[in-house]
């Protein structure tokens, strides 16, 4: 195989669903865009699960199934994923997402002629098992008040310039970035003076379960709420108004799971619906 131009780098932990996790790889094997190797690290996986990964290994000669036994987290697993990568360019991907067609093509053409930027994101349709049901919409170009309410990329959807990533930078694994590696080195980047880029594009399908919401715990949160306070302090956006987003995460521990889940959907449906989508679009249709 010639040298990648891009390397796409996943981290999947006992995916069990083969089929989502096969969807969502045929969703980069048959991007338009093809000079890409797929990095795809097993993070200590239970047996049965690491079977289904490995199945993917012959699948395409430009997948490289890597990873260890034992179970790291993703920002360890994306680390490794990064240190194997041979791309100009290095793109995530998750393993119950999918990618339109287009995705890498318009990131690399991006990329290759905004040399400013280092890294870009794309806007996303939010789907379920019933289809899609809202969208998530993203600053073009995201300042530092973005993070305030959130990250302002959709961290699977982006594209990294590989020489970002030098021995000095790289995701913080810790139990502290649990949760939140995205949004940890969306602003440590940011804080070294890189800039990123949201394409105004849906080109990116997010899942979102009714699932989802149960995975973020009390301490994923207090997690979430140290990481704003260290980078914030750093960004210079701590004072006066940056403390009472530090207190963001911790206030939602208060609120019901439901009533969280009711603002999230009921938010994504309103952007949805301002752009004309119908009420059962699926996943896979419009890819362009």
């Amino acid at each position: 195989m010639k040298q990648p131009l891009v390397s796409v780098i996943m981290g999947v932990f006992n995916q069990w669903d083969e089929k989502v996790l096969k969807e969502s790889v045929d969703s980069i094997l048959k991007q338009t865009y093809s000079n890409l190797e797929f990095i795809i690290w097993d993070d200590g996986s239970h047996p049965e699960a690491a079977k289904i990964i490995q199945k993917l290994d012959g699948l395409d000669e430009r997948i490289i199934v890597a990873g260890k036994e034992e179970n790291r987290g993703l920002a360890y697993s994306l680390n490794e994923c990064i240190r194997l990568a041979k791309g100009k360019y290095i793109a995530r991907m998750d393993a119950d997402d999918i990618s339109k067609p287009l995705r890498i093509e318009k990131q690399v053409a991006f990329l290759e002629t905004h040399p400013e930027y280092g890294w870009c994101g794309t806007d996303a349709e939010l789907f379920d098992e019933n289809g899609v049901w809202g969208l998530r919409p993203m600053p073009e170009i995201p300042n530092l008040k973005d993070y305030f309410y959130y990250s302002p990329y959709i961290h699977p959807s982006v594209m990294f310039r590989a020489e970002l990533f030098d021995e000095n930078m790289g995701y913080l694994a810790s139990e502290e970035t649990l949760r939140c590696e995205d949004y940890e080195i969306f602003m440590n980047l940011a804080i070294r003076g890189q800039k990123g880029y949201n394409l105004k594009e849906n080109l990116f399908c997010y899942r979102e379960t009714r699932d989802s919401y149960k995975k973020r715990k009390v301490k994923f949160r207090l997690n979430e709420a140290k990481i704003r306070y260290k980078n914030y302090k750093k960004m210079g956006i701590l004072f006066p108004i940056g403390w009472i987003y530090v207190f963001r995460p911790i206030a939602a521990c208060l609120i019901p799971t439901k009533v969280l889940e009711f603002m999230k959907r009921h938010e994504g449906s309103r952007h949805k619906r301002a752009e004309g989508i119908p009420k059962k679009a699926g996943v896979l249709q419009n890819q362009s």
